[in-house]
């Protein structure tokens, strides 16, 4: 049988980022078939309950945007708990050039012009791991747009989304703009229409190019369940492939 896609994300109690996850799962299903969708944290069901109750095998994709505690301890302590008999798991969704154009984009419908300053804003992580994706995600971001990218945190790290944005416009940047690191509106995207910016963009959302990366991430699981030995490219971790 075709591996089913576990669709993996945080969870969150704002109704419109349970929203955007399902209907990237849905996006995504009219693709490779039904998509299942789990949270680690805030809601159900988790991925243990989604793996018991799922015969097939199973291609876990973290939809994260950097791999911190949640991609490198829930997410296999849930796959082993759940005693599935076959299942691999995908590198996050970020960082990745695709993530990047996509900010592009929204940084374009909120009004950014070339030459424009931008911060990227990210969640934040206690992780080290995590943060030194985020700076690979504003290399990538600085490469497509063609000016500097700043990173600026709406939790957890340092500098915040604020301060980066007052620390541009004290070096005398006349236009900033905000490219929101967020898969979905909740909280931390709401705080970001605080943070002294010109526009912000919207999250990355149900975007067409999001869809092909989850594809692209859930057909990288399936090969490598059909493979010898399974490997990601996130350092210091190796994510549990059963069989």
């Amino acid at each position: 049988m075709t591996p089913k896609l576990v669709l993996v994300a945080h969870g969150t109690r704002n109704p419109r980022g349970v929203e955007m996850i399902a209907a990237l799962a849905d996006a995504v299903s009219t693709r490779i078939g039904t998509t299942r969708v789990a949270f680690v944290d805030v809601l159900g069901p988790s991925p243990a309950e989604v793996l018991r109750d799922t015969p097939e095998s199973a291609v876990v994709v973290p939809a994260f945007l950097a791999s911190g505690y949640h991609v490198h301890t829930d997410v296999p302590r849930e796959i082993a708990d759940s005693a599935h008999a076959s299942v691999a798991v995908t590198r996050a969704l970020g960082p990745d050039p695709v993530l990047a154009e996509v900010m592009l984009d929204r940084l374009r419908d909120a009004g950014w012009r070339t030459g424009d300053s931008i911060v990227l804003a990210a969640a934040g992580s206690s992780d080290p791991r995590a943060l030194a994706e985020h700076v690979r995600a504003a290399a990538m971001l600085a490469d497509v747009a063609r000016v500097p990218v700043r990173i600026g945190y709406v939790a957890t790290a340092v500098p915040t989304v604020s301060e980066a944005v007052s620390a541009l416009r004290e070096e005398g940047h006349a236009r900033i703009f905000v490219a929101s690191y967020l898969l979905a509106r909740g909280l931390f995207h709401n705080r970001l229409a605080d943070a002294g910016a010109d526009g912000v963009g919207e999250p990355l959302g149900v975007h067409p190019a999001i869809v092909d990366l989850v594809v692209a991430r859930y057909f990288e699981g399936v090969r490598s369940l059909n493979s010898e030995s399974f490997s990601t490219a996130t350092e210091e971790w190796s994510p549990v492939r059963r069989r």
